[in-house]
């Protein structure tokens, strides 16, 4: 059944493309801000005004750039920018086509926005009230792939490699007046991999550079296909033509190697043999002496971090080491006032690096039985993992009795502070919302599949979902992450660790774990953004039932949208709603197989493409000390957490609280 759908999925996308230049714009994502303009408002007209305007452009003869900028109105409030781009290998028609089709199609999917982005397959259309033109922008982006598996990884990541990076660097360069460029290379006989990498023509050549690389850094690894889209640029491969060939410029053949130095036989000839024999061993103790003093310098560090992770881990640690004197002085030696919160396996501080970095500090608890673990398990773990959605390990400090864990400072805590506080849940309309939800999702996939490493968070939950300033969510506390091997999909335990309520059954009952355990905690933390509750609300109320059996009796009943929370029924999609609860139902089903893993979770919110299966019964799991658990409770009661700055959850035990304000 799985095979099926990735095969009718890969066609599907096959031939989307191989149509797309022949018939109407294909729509890929759109980017709608949460800042909102009023109904016949000057910011409104000005923006018809923009649009029209656009449209003119790509239409006029001379437009054969494929790209274009312009403003409407003249105050600064009201003022509104615009831009769009076509890829660089369409015609002139489609490319009028397609910007035609976005300025229509945007107010349509961004209702009342001052700043929205639209993407198809021919094109890019955008505005803002902040100037835009040659303002290099990453954010936000958005990962499309081919569900389909390359043969051999390794090769195949290579051979891409080497071929985007020479596209990325003459895309960049921007011959012809285009900031594009394309390329072909064989990966097998029969198969010939395509890139194209293109930014808008207003950038400079090093924000093109940086722009592509950031996209290129973010495409899936191991697929047959893929593309990242940014506002200022976008990178792409496939094993098909997707582009027309022969309208982009042809690369460059690189100059020949020059030839090789022959200088005169004799003594200058001997004189470099003899200074050779002499620096190579010269150079060899003194490289060996350098790595005797790191290390006897790292003895200590290894003794606790290494564990059963091997040598080369070291490296990598031993960079983000800090001084206990730098800690102590960036959180005022752990002043009280500078305590952000408290957790089951310490305390939780802000401080400031001498550069002027903000930093959040935990500090593992002296006698917590499990801080030893927690900290080697988070190190290796969270030093290895970069993802715009993940929180960002900055260093560590092991002295004496101290074991602390430094962190970027989130600013707007953790998304439970905002999502069940009856005044400020109201500062989370649904697009707001639905972009957490969309973070969350990437960046578990980024765990799960995309990053060098196979990770199950096992603690997923609202309290573990910081906010930045621009309320882009990360994840955090990987105290309880595990990692997998290459070809492993399932482990077991006797210590179940982790939150009642996001428990999948399987886990809670059995301490049988996988992605899809991961998945299940998923849902349920998705079901409280939709619905503003914590999953035991129901029950505190009456007694009876929990939020997922309460959201699936009301699925079943055929009024799904009673669910939602009150404080987003004037900003809320319903069809995007009804998807994401029908999500929700298909990964908290009872058999871990039958729900959807994290890749095909991505694309259900994100594309239309395709319908969602119909969910089965679910699983429900959610019981109380009183009603009695098979599981080691005296464990779970031990790393029972509080927090001294928030409510702690109450619909079950967390055991790491992390609280950044």
């Amino acid at each position: 059944m799985s095979s099926c759908f990735t095969i009718s999925l890969s066609l599907l996308f096959f031939f989307i493309n191989f149509l797309g230049t022949e018939s109407a714009p294909t729509y890929l994502w759109k980017y709608c801000n949460s800042t909102l303009y009023s109904t016949n408002s000057t910011y409104q007209s000005n923006l018809k005004n923009l649009l029209s305007s656009l449209s003119a452009a790509a239409a006029a003869p001379n437009n054969t750039g494929g790209f274009a900028n312009t403003t409407a109105g003249q105050n600064s409030p009201d003022r509104a920018y615009g831009i769009f781009l076509c890829r660089g290998d369409v015609s002139a028609s489609v490319c009028s086509d397609c910007v035609a089709t976005g300025t229509q199609d945007i107010l349509q999917r961004c209702p009342n926005q001052r700043v929205s982005t639209i993407w198809y397959d021919e094109c890019m259309l955008r505005y803002s009230n902040q100037p835009i033109l040659s303002v290099m922008e990453r954010d936000p982006y958005f990962t499309l792939y081919n569900t389909g598996n390359v043969t051999d990884s390794t090769q195949f990541m290579d051979v891409l490699l080497e071929t985007m990076g020479g596209v990325i660097t003459r895309a960049s360069a921007g011959g012809s007046g285009k900031k594009v460029a394309a390329a072909q290379a064989n990966f097998t006989s029969l198969q010939t991999l395509y890139a194209l990498a293109q930014c808008t023509p207003d950038l400079t050549e090093w924000d093109c550079n940086t722009c592509l690389q950031f996209a290129n850094g973010y495409l899936v690894q191991g697929k047959q296909g893929g593309r990242v889209l940014t506002p200022s640029c976008y990178v792409r491969y496939e094993f098909y033509p997707f582009y027309n060939v022969s309208a982009l410029p042809a690369p460059v053949p690189a100059p020949l190697p020059p030839p090789p130095m022959t200088g005169p036989k004799g003594k200058t000839s001997k004189s470099t043999m003899m200074a050779i024999a002499i620096s190579v061993p010269i150079g060899g103790v003194l490289v060996l002496l350098f790595l005797t003093c790191c290390l006897l310098r790292g003895r200590k560090t290894d003794e606790i971090i290494q564990g059963n992770s091997g040598a080369n881990e070291l490296t990598t640690v031993e960079s983000l080491r800090f001084d206990l004197a730098t800690i102590q002085a960036a959180t005022n030696d752990f002043s009280p006032e500078n305590k952000l919160g408290e957790g089951g396996f310490g305390e939780v501080f802000q401080g400031r690096l001498p550069n002027g970095q903000q930093i959040a500090v935990k500090r593992l608890s002296q006698c917590s039985r499990q801080g030893e673990e927690e900290f080697k398990n988070e190190v290796l773990l969270v030093a290895k993992l970069q993802h715009r959605n993940l929180v960002r390990l900055l260093g560590f400090c092991l002295e004496g009795v101290e074991k602390l864990l430094a962190y970027e400072f989130v600013p707007n805590k953790s998304l439970d502070y905002f999502l069940f506080d009856p005044q400020k849940c109201g500062q989370l309309n649904w697009p707001l919302r639905y972009k957490i939800i969309f973070g969350i999702a990437r960046g578990m996939l980024y765990l799960h599949e995309d990053s060098r490493l196979r990770i199950i968070h096992r603690d997923l939950k609202c309290s573990n979902i910081l906010l930045d300033s621009e309320m882009n969510p990360k994840i955090s506390d990987f105290g309880m992450a595990r990692i997998f091997g290459a070809d492993q999909t399932q482990a077991s335990t006797n210590k179940i660790v982790g939150t009642f309520g996001y428990m999948s059954p399987e886990y809670a009952m059995h301490g049988e774990f996988s992605v899809k355990s991961d998945v299940y905690s998923f849902s349920i933390l998705l079901l409280e953004i939709i619905c503003g509750k914590k999953n035991n609300f129901y029950h505190q109320l009456d007694g009876g039932e929990y939020l997922a059996i309460y959201a699936w009796n009301q699925w079943r009943d055929s009024t799904p949208l009673k669910v939602l929370d009150p404080a987003i029924v004037d900003s809320y999609s319903r069809d995007e709603v009804l998807r994401c609860m029908h999500i929700c139902l298909l990964c908290i089903q009872e058999d871990p197989a039958i729900r959807p893993t994290m890749a095909t979770v991505v694309l259900m919110l994100s594309s239309n493409y395709f319908n969602l299966p119909s969910p089965q019964h679910p699983a429900f799991f959610v019981r109380s000390q009183s009603q009695g658990l098979s599981l080691p409770m005296e464990e779970l009661k031990s790393n029972q957490s509080t927090s001294s700055t928030m409510p702690s959850s109450t619909n079950g035990m967390s055991f790491t609280e992390f609280h950044p304000r």
